[in-house]
């Protein structure tokens, strides 16, 4: 949820990054052996013996903890992966595959001259990427990643076309603060398919930019959606999620990004 490209990255991905908040809150954090936390915990699996944790050894404790956050991340992680749709109808934008340069090339900002509302040009484009977005089971993208290279997203944390109440476009977006706190999760990305691993990134972001009529927007983003965001924000600065990896990371990708520089040829920009 993986299309956090995103979402850009996938589905999966949210769902696993779900997981894995919802599992430290409601097992780590003043657990107590309550009737309503031993019937929430039952819910999750059938076949989970739940002993309140005042009977437990802190071992105890730890390894029933990583025991069902295990169950909740499978639980949430069978879902789409990211998919190549090809042709899609009402555009002409295909995602575009590392190595590609524009996926590395410096991304303008978008003047208000170009921000007429719905019948402008921006607009369209942003429609137009959301079209892209659902047809390959993301949950974000971002102009680069289509060949424009403009400071312009759009992500649908749902990932699901029929919610388009959730549906955001950001146009010169700036992550003006960070959180010092971290957590790692499993992302992927539309330019790098068959491609996965995990990535550290702020827990929460505080962000600035302009909405499709010029009007400048100011949120906080957290657990998920900030994931979603900071994926989409590196895209427009020219970095790409394997830039991320631990160095075993980078290690367990090299042979496929190998293979996608070997498809694009000459010209690529790694």
């Amino acid at each position: 949820m993986t299309s956090l490209a995103l979402m850009s990255i996938g589905r999966t991905t949210s769902r696993a990054a779900v997981a894995s908040a919802f599992a430290p809150a409601a097992f780590t954090s003043r657990f107590t052996s309550s009737p309503t936390s031993s019937i929430a915990v039952r819910s999750l699996h059938p076949s989970t013996n739940v002993r309140p944790f005042s009977h437990r050894s802190t071992d105890e404790s730890m390894s029933f903890i990583s025991s069902v956050r295990s169950q909740i991340t499978e639980l949430f992680s069978t879902t789409e992966e990211e998919i190549d749709p090809g042709v899609i109808e009402g555009t002409d934008l295909v995602v575009l595959k590392y190595p590609h340069p524009a996926l590395r090339a410096p991304n303008v900002e978008i003047s208000l001259e170009e921000l007429t509302g719905p019948g402008s040009e921006i607009s369209r484009i942003a429609k137009e990427m959301f079209l892209v977005m659902y047809a390959t089971n993301g949950v974000g993208l971002a102009a680069p990643q289509v060949g424009i290279n403009k400071r312009l997203m759009v992500y649908n944390e749902s990932g699901d076309r029929k919610k388009w109440m959730q549906e955001v476009v950001m146009v010169n977006p700036k992550i003006v603060e960070y959180s010092t706190a971290k957590d790692v999760e499993n992302e992927g990305c539309l330019s790098f398919p068959d491609m996965r691993g995990n990535v550290e990134r702020s827990k929460w972001i505080k962000v600035e930019a302009l909405n499709l009529k010029g009007k400048k927007i100011k949120k906080k983003f957290t657990g998920w959606e900030a994931r979603i965001f900071q994926h989409e924000y590196d895209h427009l600065d020219g970095v790409v999620y394997v830039d991320r990896l631990t160095e075993e990371g980078r290690k367990e990708v090299q042979p496929k990004l190998n293979e996608l520089v070997a498809k694009f040829g000459e010209g690529g920009a790694l």
